[in-house]
């Protein structure tokens, strides 16, 4: 059946991803059917831009509409549609030609309702909404009027043309859509979590709304377990906790994941601030060098991270002074230094990274198992990078990017495990690295992605002599968390 889907304006290309995610989640599609294969299909208004807040989506049931909105993070409401018009006598014959047996159930007497006006793009006074509501007297509502807890809501919702000025998607002429909420996200999830009230805090913790896209996009739900290699204090983990999941995460910096800022203040604490089920277990891992035991494999539900590009924080792996020189001896701590010792470490390269993210996902991953990670892209005149890793392991399912900056922005890239790890498959995956290194290499050759971020727009010729000044002009300090 046919639904009208209203997004609020914001995040507009990892709308649709989500509703795609949670149709999974909630079984809109058979087990039959092909992963790639696994779409919703979806259908404009007329005369509407594809930014346009306003989207019909074919689902199989109200309840599973009912389910994807009611968890959505960017759905506002999916609603049964009466009638739509471009004129309010459109509109009134649209909903009287809508079919009784569909309407009567929620206007009899027994049940109570509410209506709700809404506007996009423009401001309507209190006065305006009365004038709406009381010219819906043709609608036969039996029922009593309850504005706090109605057992039906219906909504009248109203676009106009208000050109292309105000930073909004155009729209041709007047639209005016009236029908029943099905479902509706419940926006008061994000005060709840939102960093500023957070317990613990690194400098790069993830917003409390992406940490749930996130989550969502990774199918956490009870019964499964999420696993982040790049935990910092613990933003994703939270929000697929809050999701019912179990949850498992790893950094290398062995002081944000054991002690963090004291007893009361570290990564368990923010768990605790919001009830929720602490992580099975916290490890000091590399994820140049996992430390999970041979033979290991299908183990995670969803790995979901933020991994690190170079721009607010750079990677790093096991490493030091000896290893780089070339010294291949094994790395032992003295018994007595064991307790405090905190290993040396070395740069990450986003390449390296990349490649062991995916290594990783492709081993731990259960067969069907999601990898939801975060890349940068570098975009030089107006061009888009649009080479993003790739594994034999991983069918890519969806890519929303974060435009951040003129020249910068990121991808939440979507995998779904669809083939098993094998040794071959690891010397297939090692050439697509060789390929995906090649593409990278000006980031490689002229500088951190960093410098190219952060480089004027206006100083793009001789980029490489640029970048390199910029690297030594730099003060030469070495935080607790760069």
């Amino acid at each position: 059946m046919w639904y009208l889907c209203v997004f609020y304006h914001r995040l507009l290309d990892y709308r649709r991803p989500e509703v795609e995610a949670l149709a999974e989640l909630f079984g809109a599609f058979g087990e039959d059917s092909e992963i790639s294969h696994r779409s919703l299909e979806w259908k404009l208004p007329e005369s509407h831009h594809p930014d346009s807040p306003f989207h019909f989506v074919n689902l199989p049931s109200e309840d599973i509409a009912r389910s994807i909105a009611n968890r959505s993070i960017l759905v506002k409401g999916i609603y049964e549609l009466w009638g739509q018009g471009n004129s309010y006598k459109e509109l009134e014959e649209a909903i009287k030609g809508y079919p009784d047996e569909r309407k009567l159930p929620y206007l009899a007497s027994e049940s109570t309702f509410k209506i709700i006006v809404d506007s996009f793009g423009k401001v309507m006074t209190f006065q305006e909404q009365n004038e709406r509501i009381q010219g819906l007297t043709y609608i036969p509502f039996k029922g009593k009027v309850n504005l706090r807890n109605p057992d039906h809501k219906f909504w009248l919702i109203e676009t106009d043309d208000y050109g292309s000025n105000n930073g909004l998607p155009p729209v041709v002429q007047r639209r005016i859509y009236f029908g029943r909420e099905v479902g509706a996200a419940d926006r008061k999830l994000l005060p709840t979590y939102q960093l500023k009230s957070r317990n613990y805090l690194g400098p790069t913790a993830m917003d409390a709304e992406m940490a749930f896209l996130m989550a969502n996009q990774g199918l956490a739900m009870p019964g499964k377990l999420v696993y982040d290699p790049f935990v910092g204090t613990g933003s994703i983990l939270i929000a697929a906790a809050h999701f019912g999941a179990m949850t498992m995460g790893a950094d290398i910096d062995i002081r944000v994941v054991r002690d963090g800022r004291g007893p009361d203040c570290n990564v368990w604490s923010n768990f605790n601030q919001y009830g929720l089920a602490m992580p099975i277990s916290l490890l000091r891992a590399d994820n140049n060098l996992p430390p999970w035991r041979t033979g290991l494999r299908e183990v995670f539900d969803a790995i979901i991270c933020d991994p690190p590009y170079g721009v607010r924080a750079g990677g790093r792996k096991s490493g030091g002074r000896k290893l780089l020189k070339g010294a291949v001896g094994p790395y032992t701590v003295p018994d007595d230094k064991r307790s405090d010792h905190i290993p040396s470490t070395a740069p990450y390269s986003l390449v390296e990274c990349m490649h062991d993210l995916l290594d990783l996902a492709a081993r731990m991953l259960v067969m069907g198992g999601r990898l939801v990670f975060f890349y940068p892209v570098l975009r030089e005149d107006g061009s888009t990078d649009t080479h993003y890793p790739e594994h034999p392991c991983f069918t890519l399912i969806a890519s929303s990017e974060q435009i951040l900056s003129l020249r910068y922005s990121r991808v939440l890239l979507t995998m779904v495990k669809t083939g098993p790890y094998s040794e071959e498959v690891a010397e297939s995956a090692k050439k697509k690295h060789l390929e995906f290194k090649e593409n990278h290499l000006k980031w490689l050759e002229d500088g951190n992605l960093r410098s190219a971020v952060f480089n004027p727009a206006d100083t793009q010729t001789g980029f490489a002599e640029d970048s390199q000044l910029n690297k030594e002009s730099k003060p030469k300090y070495r935080g607790k968390y760069v």
